[in-house]
């Protein structure tokens, strides 16, 4: 039967933790997260800032734009919506687990950007026209 296992193997190559699952069994973040700490101490502060990223909550009202720092559309609805003087608020896929979840979510699976959300309207990938329309410029 097909399972899934995790090494945690120290500087040393030492292996220090062993979880055997099932295959379709997910590991608890928080366990492994504690080992990851037992084996490097320094780094667990890392770790800890990191599940307080995945733990905020997303924003919601106003122009909310999902993207990432390298994404040319990215750039292109920055600029748009600074020309047309909209205010919104900027979530970075590539560092929040919980944004890239929900856009793919709104994106049939993909991790679509930008990807807008409007007062609860949500536009998959840049669209000027269809911001337009819904922001009434």
């Amino acid at each position: 039967m097909p399972e899934r296992a995790i090494f945690i193997v120290d500087k040393e190559g030492v292996i220090r933790y062993i979880s055997i699952h099932d295959k379709l069994e997910q590991p608890d973040n928080d366990v492994l997260f504690a080992e990851l700490a037992k084996v490097e101490p320094a780094r667990s502060a890392i770790l800890g800032a990191r599940k307080k990223l995945e733990e905020e909550e997303l924003p919601s009202g106003g122009v909310v734009l999902y993207c990432t720092r390298w994404c040319p559309s990215c750039h292109k609805a920055r600029k748009w919506l600074a020309d047309h003087k909209i205010e919104y608020v900027e979530v970075n896929v590539g560092t929040s687990g919980k944004a890239a979840e929900q856009i793919k979510k709104w994106a049939g699976g993909n991790r679509t950007t930008p990807t807008l959300d409007i007062d609860g309207t949500i536009i998959v990938g840049w669209d000027e026209d269809k911001v337009a329309e819904v922001l009434g410029v």
